[in-house]
């Protein structure tokens, strides 16, 4: 399978790229605007200025920089940090495996996060448009 999909390896990176950005901007959506089922059905918000305002704003921006692939490291290892803290600050109390806290998403971000964060944007980001015209 390596052999026929190898060649397309950095096109398949960059989909991923952009899925998972998309998926976490929307994440942060639903907190921000009350969207795709979010906070109350109605469309309600989490205040700004609270944990989870924070958290929304981070998500949605992130995101939405992670799947553009703009300043992409940067973002997912933000990114990376923020699905650790929550983890920790929200499914590590209730017990020590993710699967049964509930915190299998934020490890899954999290580590998905870092690997984008050490290889960029790579194809289809405006990183790699920056540095084509440097």
């Amino acid at each position: 399978m390596e052999k026929l999909l190898g060649n397309y390896s950095q096109y398949l990176y960059a989909m991923m790229r952009i899925v998972v950005g998309l998926l976490f901007a929307c994440i942060g959506a639903q907190k921000l605007f009350g969207v795709f089922g979010g906070l109350a059905q109605s469309g309600s918000a989490a205040p700004f200025l609270s944990q989870m305002g924070l958290a929304g704003f981070l998500e949605f921006s992130l995101g939405l920089l992670i799947a553009v692939g703009l300043l992409t490291g940067y973002a997912a290892f933000i990114a990376s940090g923020e699905m650790a803290v929550a983890y920790f600050l929200v499914h590590f109390p209730r017990g020590f495996w993710p699967i049964v806290n509930g915190g299998e998403r934020a490890v899954f971000y999290s580590f998905v996060f870092l690997y984008i964060a050490s290889r960029g944007a790579v194809v289809w980001g405006i990183d790699r448009l920056l540095r084509r015209s440097d």
